[in-house]
């Protein structure tokens, strides 16, 4: 199994890479949210894409902790809030 790299899912200005799992409620809220007020984002199923588990534990202290959320400076977040994502977006 490949490792991912965080270079691998740097997003477009204006949105965002999305790590999350089919059955994550936090992550099915985040893009519910996302939806509504139009940011655009792409999302990334740990569980399916190889080596991206691994790549979200190195960003949360060994926790496949999902949503975790790439932006376009390549900095990440880990179950931001709308409006996290929206003020790092703006910045």
């Amino acid at each position: 199994m490949s490792t991912a790299q965080i270079n691998d899912f740097i997003p477009a200005e204006g949105t965002i890479t999305m790590f999350s799992t089919e059955w994550c409620s936090y992550c099915k809220r985040l893009k519910l949210m996302l939806d509504k007020t139009g940011v655009g984002y792409t999302e990334v199923d740990i569980e399916s894409v190889d080596g991206t588990e691994e790549l979200v534990k190195s960003l949360n202290g060994g926790d496949a902790v999902v949503p975790t959320v790439v932006f376009p400076d390549g900095t990440s977040a880990t179950n931001p809030s709308l409006r996290d994502v929206q003020d790092r977006l703006a910045a």
